[in-house]
């Protein structure tokens, strides 16, 4: 992708530890497509009758804080959190299904950033990363956390001190010092 004066620079979808890709998500689901699947946020559980009410694909370019270019691709999945028509929390394989009708329209990245829009339809949408998908008691559970901001030149230099700390030089026997 080209910066404004057409020097290339590479896209990174290197995520923070507890972001997920959409990726990564529909492969947990596809052994599990016959399970209802249940989102939370907030300390409570998305409604029964939660809808997809709206899937975006983006590429992205910018400039962080420390003048870096910046490149990623990022999925948003709008759910509405509302119980309608009595309806039960919808299946894995279902919601696997809505990700797979978009993807037949929409390029998707398999590796792109998810984030999650939820919204009640009366309050603000709150912007949530996505956990790995637990199955319990024959559901899978996605627990939701807001996706907070962060200054990208700060997180990877403290990625790296935390590198410096641990693993410094090897020891006689090759293996690093926190090995």
């Amino acid at each position: 992708m080209p910066t404004p004066d057409n020097r290339e620079f590479a896209g990174s979808n290197d995520f923070p530890g507890d972001d997920i890709s959409i990726g990564e998500l529909l492969s947990v689901l596809a052994g599990h497509k016959d399970k209802p699947l249940l989102f939370s946020y907030g300390g409570r559980t998305v409604k029964p009758g939660y809808h997809v009410t709206e899937v975006k694909a983006g590429a992205f370019a910018a400039l962080d804080c420390g003048a870096n270019p910046e490149a990623w691709t990022e999925l948003f999945i709008q759910l509405w959190d509302v119980d309608e028509d009595g309806r039960t929390h919808m299946t894995a394989g279902k919601f696997a299904a809505i990700i797979g009708k978009v993807g037949a329209h929409v390029a998707l990245d398999p590796g792109a950033r998810l984030t999650f829009e939820v919204s009640d339809g009366i309050a603000a949408i709150q912007l949530h990363k996505a956990s790995m998908p637990l199955v319990q008691g024959g559901e899978v559970h996605i627990q939701l956390s807001a996706r907070a901001s962060s200054c990208k030149p700060r997180d990877r230099w403290l990625v790296e001190q935390a590198k410096a700390s641990c693993c410094g030089p090897a020891k006689g026997d090759g293996q690093p010092c926190c090995g």
